[in-house]
């Protein structure tokens, strides 16, 4: 996560580990079932959006953003920035202290969070906050299934989420016994299974070998989905985002082609960034 700060508060949202706890569960994977990827569903609209911890400090502080059906952005900037925090926004764990966030045209608050779920996947940076089942394949199904998708359709998209992250033929496989980077994509297809429109990762690349990295990159270049991906891999940015949103302090402080903002050595060395 983005942040100390960022980090305890989100990760107390993030484990799915106990299958009774439904809330955890539509943090983890998504949302219910059969609310595919239409392209009017998978804009993001930010608009003056303010958020305060209960112990007063102020993480945001009057974001602007949107993000187009089918964009690929990437959120880059230094620990602290609230990069985290606005993340867990877009699917309802945050709610706004002051202004708004829609999905479409689905403002995101207590009354459709379920449906917000439904068309925002949220992956989190480890893979084991969202692996718990004892096969593949139940953690695949287990988003579909628990929010209500006919066991008729649950193999299908098992079968379509593991070869959208090249991970057929691991449905009987321990998610335990994967490498880093096939849990990564496990986790991912956790959440592809349950068809959102937008998929929203933080720090897909921490951790991985040269290996699991180009598959990681092949499988995000492939994805359709609206994408906004936390990072710090300056090299993931330059290979994968063709847009780039720089955050700190709580503010966005730049936003435009990912060329152009990674020729700005000023700008990088100004907010705790390298050129890759």
């Amino acid at each position: 996560m983005s942040a100390v700060r960022d980090d305890v508060h989100s990760h107390e949202h993030a484990h799915a580990h106990d299958h009774d706890d439904g809330h955890h569960a539509d943090h983890a994977h998504g949302a219910p079932a059969g609310a595919g990827p239409d392209a009017a569903s998978a804009t993001v609209s930010i608009e003056h959006l303010h958020f305060r911890y209960p112990d007063g400090f102020e993480a945001l502080k009057g974001l602007d953003l949107s993000i187009a059906a089918g964009e690929k952005v990437a959120l880059v900037g230094p620990n602290g920035a609230g990069k985290s925090t606005l993340m867990l926004h877009l699917n309802g764990i945050h709610e706004p202290a002051h202004g708004s966030v829609r999905i479409g045209e689905t403002v995101v608050d207590r009354s459709t969070v379920r449906r917000v779920r439904a068309m925002v996947g949220l992956v989190f940076q480890d893979p084991d906050d969202q692996l718990f089942s004892p096969t593949v394949f139940e953690d695949v199904a287990f988003g579909p299934l628990h929010m209500g998708a006919p066991e008729s359709e649950i193999h299908g998209r098992v079968e379509r989420a593991l070869a959208a992250v090249g991970m057929t033929g691991f449905e009987r496989r321990m998610p335990h016994r994967l490498s880093l980077g096939q849990r990564k994509r496990i986790a991912l297809a956790t959440v592809l299974s349950m068809d959102p429109g937008v998929l929203v990762f933080d720090e897909p690349s921490a951790g991985l070998d040269p290996r699991g990295r180009r598959e990681l990159i092949g499988v995000l270049r492939g994805l359709p989905q609206t994408m906004l991906v936390s990072t710090h891999d300056m090299r993931l940015v330059a290979d994968v985002f063709p847009r780039t949103v720089v955050m700190d302090d709580g503010r966005i402080v730049a936003d435009g082609p990912t060329g152009i903002i990674l020729d700005d050595d000023r700008l990088l060395e100004a907010h705790g960034l390298e050129r890759p």
